[in-house]
C-alpha cells in the first residue's frame, strides 16, 4: 500500500507556500551549529552568527528592565506582598503590575482571556495610539495578537476567496505575505519599490499593476505597506503616505499597514506617521478607508520577539465584517497573556517623572543609537566591497545590498541548481558562519541579485563581521571573475 499521508497528496497550497526566512540556507546553518558544538575547530570559523533574521535577544540585546520587571510581578503576584520587593522593584514597576493585574479577571496570567485580549490592556493600547496619533482610537478595535503575524493571517483569511483575488504586495517584500497568500489561496500582485530611489514607492505603478491584475480578471482585495520597510529599511515620506490612502480610497482597497519597525527610524529627516494619523489628517473617517494597522513587541527597540505579543488595530469595516474577524479571532481562543502584558507595555512605556523613566530612556536610547552605528558601519562595509551597492537603512533592521555577480558565479549556481543569491549566501555560510537570506526569498526585479541582511550582532561583533565578510567577497569574486 502507498503512504496515506505523502507530499503528493498533501494541500497543494502549503507545498506552495515557501518561508526564505528560515528556509534552506537556515536549517543548514542549525546543521553547521551541531556541527561546531560535537566536533570544535571542524569548520574555518567558531561561531554561527545569525544574520538572518529579527531575533535581537538571540545575538545578545538585553530586554528592558521595566517591561521585564512588571511581568515578573504579574506572573508571581505574590511578590507583591512582600517587603523586600520594593527594594528589588521599581515603584512604578510595582504600581503598573498592580494596575495591569486588576485588569485581569482573578489576576490569572495563566487562564483564557477575551478574544480580543482583556479589554484592560486594549484600552491602554488604544491609550497610547492616541498619544502617538493625537487622533482617538478605541479598545474595540484593537485584537490582540501573538505577534503580528497571527494579525496577518487573519486578515488574509477574510479576504482571499480563491485564486481570483489579489493582494497588492511590494517587492521586495517580507515572505509572511507570500506565504500567507499561497496558504490561504489568493494571487500575490506585486508592485516594484524602486532600489535607484532609496527603495520608493511610485502611485503610478502601483495603478499600473491595479489595472494589469484587474485585465486578467483579479479582484484585488487590499494594499500591503511595509514602513519603515522590510527587508528595505527605507521610512516613507507623509505626502508618499498620503497619496498612498487616497489611492486606497479612491480605488477600494483595505490598507494593510505593517508598522512593527515605527521605532526603528534612523534619520533625522524622516520620521514614523501612522497610516491612520495620515488618513485622519487628510479628513478621512472611519467608514472613509477600511484601515488595519500591524504592531508587535518583537521589533523596536524592546526585542522580545519570544514572548510573542502584538495586536492590529481595525478601522473602517462595518459591523457584520467585524462579527467575522471576531469569530476568526475566537477559534484560537486568544493570544498569550504576557504578550498581551507586553503590547500594552510597549505601547505605555515610563513617562517622565516616573521612577523608572531616566534608566528606561537610557536603555531605549542606547539600543536605537547602536542600531543607528551598526546599520551605517554595514552599509559603509557593502559599499566599500567590488560589486555590492546598499542604499541606505533609514529604519526597521535589515540592509539589502544589491550583489552584482559575475556570470561564471550565476552559471555555477545554474549548475548546483540554485538561485545565484541563494547560492552566494550559501558559500558565504560555509565560508565564514554569517547567516543571511537570499533576496530571491523577497521577490527582487528580475535579473537582480540581494542578500539581506540584519544590522543586528551586537556593536563590539560588527567589526568582526565585516573582516569576515569582506574576506569571503574578495575571494569569491577572485575565483569567480569572468
Amino acid at each position: 500500500m502507498a503512504p496515506s499521508v505523502a507530499v503528493e497528496n498533501l494541500n497543494p497550497k502549503v507545498l506552495k507556500c515557501e518561508y526564505a526566512v528560515r528556509g534552506e540556507i537556515v536549517i543548514h546553518a542549525q546543521r553547521l551549529q551541531q556541527q561546531l558544538q560535537t566536533q570544535p575547530g571542524s569548520l574555518p570559523f567558531d561561531e554561527i552568527l545569525y544574520c538572518n533574521i529579527g531575533n535581537p535577544q538571540s545575538l545578545g540585546q538585553k530586554p528592558v528592565t521595566f517591561f521585564r520587571e512588571v511581568l515578573a510581578l504579574c506572573d508571581h503576584p505574590s511578590l507583591l506582598e512582600k517587603e523586600e520587593t520594593k527594594s528589588l522593584f521599581s515603584a512604578d514597576a510595582i504600581s503598573r503590575a498592580k494596575e495591569i493585574l486588576a485588569a485581569i479577571p482573578g489576576r490569572a496570567t495563566g487562564a483564557y482571556s477575551h478574544s480580543q485580549g482583556i479589554k484592560g490592556l486594549r484600552d491602554a493600547i488604544a491609550a497610547g495610539i492616541a498619544s502617538r496619533d493625537g487622533f482617538p482610537a478605541n479598545a474595540d478595535d484593537i485584537f490582540v495578537t501573538d505577534g503580528a503575524s497571527p494579525g496577518v493571517h487573519m486578515m488574509m483569511q477574510l479576504l482571499l476567496r480563491d485564486e481570483k483575488d489579489g493582494i497588492l504586495c511590494p517587492i521586495p517584500q517580507y515572505p509572511l505575505y507570500s506565504a500567507s497568500i499561497a496558504l490561504h489561496g489568493g494571487t500575490l500582485v506585486p508592485y516594484y519599490l524602486d532600489e535607484k530611489t532609496g527603495w520608493g514607492l511610485e502611485i503610478s505603478d502601483l495603478k499600473k499593476q491595479l489595472e494589469d491584475a484587474r485585465s486578467k480578471g483579479i479582484d484585488v482585495r487590499a494594499l500591503v505597506v511595509i514602513n519603515p520597510g522590510n527587508p528595505t529599511g527605507q521610512v516613507l515620506a507623509e505626502d508618499n503616505q498620503c497619496d498612498i490612502v487616497r489611492f486606497c480610497k479612491n480605488e477600494g482597497l483595505v490598507l494593510l499597514a505593517d508598522e512593527v519597525y515605527q521605532e526603528n527610524i534612523y534619520v533625522d529627516d524622516k520620521k514614523f506617521n501612522s497610516f491612520k494619523k495620515i488618513a485622519r489628517s487628510i479628513g478621512y473617517g472611519e467608514d472613509d478607508l477600511p484601515l488595519v494597522s500591524f504592531q508587535s513587541v518583537s521589533k523596536g527597540y524592546y526585542g522580545e520577539c519570544g514572548k510573542r505579543g502584538g495586536y492590529m488595530e481595525i478601522t473602517g469595516f462595518s459591523a457584520p465584517v467585524r462579527e467575522q474577524v471576531y469569530k476568526i479571532a475566537s477559534v484560537n481562543l486568544c493570544s498569550n497573556i504576557t504578550g498581551q502584558i507586553l503590547a500594552s507595555l510597549v505601547m505605555n512605556p515610563p513617562k517622565v517623572g516616573d521612577e523608572s523613566y531616566a534608566a528606561y530612556k537610557a536603555e531605549k536610547d542606547g539600543i536605537l543609537q547602536s542600531l543607528a552605528r551598526r546599520a551605517k558601519a554595514l552599509e559603509d562595509a557593502f559599499n566599500n566591497l567590488e560589486g555590492i551597492s546598499c542604499n541606505k537603512a533609514e529604519g526597521a533592521m535589515y540592509l539589502f545590498p544589491q550583489i552584482h555577480l559575475p556570470q561564471k558565479a550565476i552559471e555555477a549556481a545554474k549548475a548546483a541548481n540554485k538561485a545565484p543569491d541563494a547560492f552566494y549566501a550559501l558559500r558565504l555560510l560555509e565560508s565564514t558562519g554569517i547567516v543571511v537570506v537570499p533576496g530571491s526569498g523577497f521577490g527582487q526585479v528580475p535579473g537582480t541579485w540581494h542578500i539581506r541582511c540584519t544590522i543586528l550582532p551586537q556593536e563590539e561583533k560588527i567589526p568582526a563581521v565585516i573582516t569576515r565578510f569582506k574576506a569571503f567577497h574578495e575571494a569569491f569574486m577572485a575565483e569567480y571573475r569572468d
